[in-house]
């Protein structure tokens, strides 16, 4: 018999709901810890971007409608999912380099960091939310809503720990996003986007790009739609950022590159993660005839 060939997987991004490629139709390719080729990634364009935000746009109104305890059920069954295929996972997340325990170690976190979060889904409004004393006979309260579409773009290192750390609190409380996942180690997301077409979350709630940050960060920092933007970068791209937001009045949540979080602390998740992204409603009510 002659000797059978391997069918070689065609890495593609998750948007929309739908796996596509690049609209320009290019690719780079990353390589094996030995060196080896191992597949072409697109290489995403401001075309694409500006598809995902769309995408995010029509999926944002039915996923911030959903009760907090669902947008929790369906967070907690994303990390069953990641837990059943921890093995894969670990794989992508090795394929540059790294021990095996090391990237069962990320893997493990990142599964931890989704059912925190989804343990707060249907608690954080209790205690952000408040209830004000006023001097007048008005009933008076407050209550969170989700700011819109956010934009995230993750670090190069800790390529699934660090992108699902700045995802996680984003779609919590009923944002959608648009996520640049890693550039130089892209295939732990590619793997993560294969597991959310299978998951509860609707489609265009988490949009996953891949490519060069130098072509998606200016149209980042000045898309309108984008609502905030929730980044690991470095000083000039922090600057170009700060400077599209200001003028797109939009909101900043920078990490810097330079100086990166510990991912696998405690400090890495946080209810406040949550607040970065919302905003806040104050009504008064009349109390009496």
């Amino acid at each position: 018999m002659a000797t059978r060939l391997p069918i070689t997987k065609t890495p593609k991004v998750y948007v929309g709901g739908a796996f596509i490629r690049s609209e320009s139709g290019r690719t780079y390719p990353i390589h094996d810890a030995a060196g080896a080729f191992f597949a072409n990634i697109p290489q995403c364009t401001r075309k694409d971007l500006r598809n995902a935000v769309e995408a995010a746009a029509k999926a944002g109104p039915g996923w911030a409608r959903r009760t907090p305890y669902n947008r929790g059920q369906i967070l907690y069954r994303l990390g069953e999912m990641l837990e059943a295929s921890s093995a894969e996972m670990a794989e992508a997340i090795g394929l540059s380099g790294g021990s095996a325990a090391a990237a069962a170690k990320e893997v493990a976190a990142a599964t931890d960091r989704l059912i925190y979060y989804a343990g707060w889904a249907d608690k954080y409004e209790q205690v952000l939310g408040s209830v004000n004393p006023v001097a007048s006979p008005h009933f008076n309260f407050t209550v969170t809503e989700p700011m819109g579409i956010v934009g995230v773009l993750a670090p190069a290192e800790a390529p699934l720990l660090g992108l699902i750390s700045l995802l996680a609190p984003v779609i919590t409380s009923g944002n959608t996003a648009v996520a640049l996942a890693s550039e130089t180690r892209p295939y732990a997301a590619i793997l993560l986007g294969e597991m959310l077409a299978t998951s509860d979350l609707p489609g265009g709630v988490v949009n996953l790009l891949t490519g060069q940050r130098k072509e998606l960060v200016p149209t980042f920092a000045t898309h309108t739609h984008l609502r905030a933007i929730s980044a690991v970068a470095g000083s000039e791209e922090r600057r170009q950022l700060a400077l599209g937001a200001a003028e797109s009045v939009k909101r900043t949540h920078f990490f810097k590159a330079e100086e990166p979080p510990d991912w696998f602390a405690d400090a890495a998740q946080s209810l406040y993660a949550i607040r970065d992204f919302l905003e806040f409603k104050t009504t008064w009510h009349p109390i009496g005839a």
